[in-house]
């Protein structure tokens, strides 16, 4: 497991496993959101298996699939949602960590400054640079 601290409360990480959950929740989490569609993985690792295993095991789990398509406002919403309802640490998944990476970012554009942002997926290991255009209109409107 590759987690990866964007804010104290707010990890990304590249797609988990049901064998993965003990971790995080040991690791002090207590929800998980799926940004991955179940259309990009095998029956074994679909939401509904991993938000079984999380609820196992006492974790809140919100499914919240993104594409390029549907990153929409409303999906940026319920991430943005999710992470200020947690009572505890937030960790997203999909098949990198980049899309709940650009979620977080997205989500947050008019509570941070684009370099705020850009800092903090960096520290986690990801260079988005290329987001800054859409930061900086986010940031207006």
């Amino acid at each position: 497991m590759d987690i990866r601290d964007i804010t104290p409360n707010y990890s990304v990480s590249p797609q988990i496993s049901v064998e993965d959950i003990p971790a995080i929740a040991a690791a002090g989490f207590t929800c998980i959101i799926c940004n991955r569609p179940d259309a990009e993985n095998p029956p074994s690792h679909f939401a509904a298996e991993l938000e079984k295993a999380s609820k196992d095991a006492g974790l809140e789990f919100v499914t919240n699939p993104l594409t390029h398509d549907t990153m929409t406002s409303d999906r940026l919403s319920l991430q943005r949602q999710t992470l200020e309802s947690s009572e505890g640490r937030v960790l997203a998944y999909c098949a990198s960590g980049t899309r709940s990476t650009v979620a977080w970012m997205l989500g947050h554009a008019d509570t941070y400054s684009p370099d705020q942002l850009i800092g903090a997926a960096a520290q986690g290991g990801y260079q988005l640079e290329q987001l800054r255009p859409q930061l900086e209109m986010l940031a207006q409107s």
